[in-house]
């Protein structure tokens, strides 16, 4: 069954909650995230130039719902401003958003687009001038085009071309933003991308997945280094996606299914950039990477980040398939299992943050974590000038308990991000999931503070 208002509510301990909260020390981070290929539109002014989802959503439409893409999306680009003022309102004062690699340097490199630059010039100093701290995070998805064109994340050449990108932008705002993110969910646009082909540039099979994944991380690390190596005093993480993995059912095959989804959901980026290697004994089929490993290659795919970005919605229950290649093991959906799920038929479970939280945390290599994405697409109910979503209320107040909880248990967590800021392109769902604090109608661009970003402001600020 979707969630919906006549469920069962979930009950929250808003006075636990609150005690929770103000037992935190005044460092504790709380803000929010957006991207930006999914806001900022302007897909061709000044000078920007084509991503791997602006191809992909304006020439493989079938692929998108609706047939849509984000070449306008939010108008961020024109609307920073207002954003921001809001955002202000509300008492948000750390913003967690992406450069648009194509618009910097639109070739992917050589050139540097001065526009480009001036555009995040323009942001960052506002985000400043009202007291809002910015999170970069240098690649959220939109490679150029024009390195698609040479091979994109299967060519190694890609690890010199992004490292070349993190020089650019890091000497040029470096004086004003201390805090990086390297990549956003690997995992994600590497399968999605490069294996399954649902998400840009469109490509499937294991001879695109392997090296594509090698390439991620050694541009994970190089870059981190590139960072370091100009601003020795940043602060440089990484993100990935996660989900806690359970067996559908009490059976050693469907066990055994679960461990191999977790290897590949959860510890194949992290566990090399940590010294560990890929989790080729766990997954088989990943022997082949090996081709692509290089001579000083297990040096340069580690890194000792100063915090590692956990991104968590939901839980999955894995089942044994004979049918299903390479893993032999397949998901069990929510509305199969027919418990509370969101738009994107992803489970209600407040506790997998909890769980993905002590699984990182147990990795002697971390030194802090942050939750740099957590959020969900419900049904917005719309009241004249007030948009009501109690169900993203609830969901945010029961996975903030469960993130409160892990820190009181001494785990290293150290701030949280709701996803996302504003409603916004969804990738392959286009603009039917909404996740957002703030409604977006996207014919007139008109914003609106929903119910669950009043209340985060206020939670945030008490």
């Amino acid at each position: 069954m979707l969630l919906s208002e006549s469920a069962p509510e979930l009950h929250i301990n808003q006075q636990q909650l609150r005690a929770y909260k103000k037992q935190l020390n005044a460092d504790f981070i709380w803000g929010v995230s957006a991207s930006a290929y999914q806001t900022e539109g302007a897909y061709n002014t000044d000078g920007k130039g084509p991503s791997i989802w602006d191809t992909f959503t304006n020439e493989q439409k079938n692929k998108i719902k609706d047939r849509k893409n984000a070449n306008i999306a939010c108008d961020f680009y024109s609307r920073y401003e207002d954003d921001l003022l809001l955002m202000k309102s509300l008492g948000i004062n750390n913003f967690r958003f992406s450069i648009s690699w194509p618009r910097v340097m639109p070739a992917g490199t050589g050139e540097v687009n001065a526009a480009g630059l001036g555009f995040y010039d323009r942001l960052i100093d506002r985000c400043l001038h009202y007291g809002i701290t910015p999170w970069v995070t240098l690649y959220h998805w939109d490679l150029p085009q024009a390195l698609e064109n040479k091979g994109g994340w299967t060519n190694r050449q890609v690890v010199g071309w992004f490292t070349d990108y993190v020089t650019v932008c890091v000497k040029h705002f470096s004086d004003r933003v201390k805090h990086w993110m390297v990549m956003n969910e690997p995992m994600v646009f590497v399968g999605a991308g490069y294996f399954l082909g649902l998400h840009a540039p469109g490509k499937r099979g294991m001879k695109n997945f392997l090296p594509a994944i090698h390439h991620a991380v050694l541009s994970m690390c190089e870059g981190a280094r590139a960072i370091k190596a100009i601003d020795p005093d940043a602060e440089v993480g990484t993100t990935f996606s996660c989900s806690h993995i359970e067996p559908y059912r009490n059976l050693e095959k469907d066990h055994v299914a679960a461990f191999k989804v977790d290897a590949l959901l959860n510890r194949m980026f992290i566990e090399p950039v940590l010294g560990m290697g890929y989790p080729v004994e766990t997954l088989k089929p990943l022997q082949n990477i090996t081709q692509y490993i290089l001579q000083g290659d297990e040096y340069k795919m580690k890194y000792d980040f100063d915090f590692i970005g956990i991104q968590n919605y939901t839980r999955e229950f894995v089942k044994h398939s004979w049918f299903t290649p390479y893993l032999n093991a397949r998901l069990i959906s929510a509305p199969k299992r027919k418990v509370p799920h969101t738009l994107m038929n992803w489970e209600v479970y407040p506790e997998s943050i909890y769980q993905m939280i002590k699984k990182f945390d147990a990795y002697p290599g971390i030194k802090k974590i942050l939750i740099t994405e957590n959020g969900a697409a419900f049904e917005d109910k719309h009241h004249d000038t007030l948009i009501t979503d109690h169900m993203r209320t609830t969901y945010l107040q029961e996975h903030i308990e469960q993130v409160l909880r892990a820190k009181q248990e001494g785990a290293k967590v150290e701030g949280y991000f709701v996803w996302t800021w504003t409603d916004n392109f969804e990738w392959a769902e286009g603009y039917h999931p909404r996740f957002g604090l703030i409604y977006t109608d996207f014919n007139t661009q008109k914003r609106i503070i929903k119910e669950s970003g009043l209340w985060y402001g206020d939670f945030i600020n008490q």
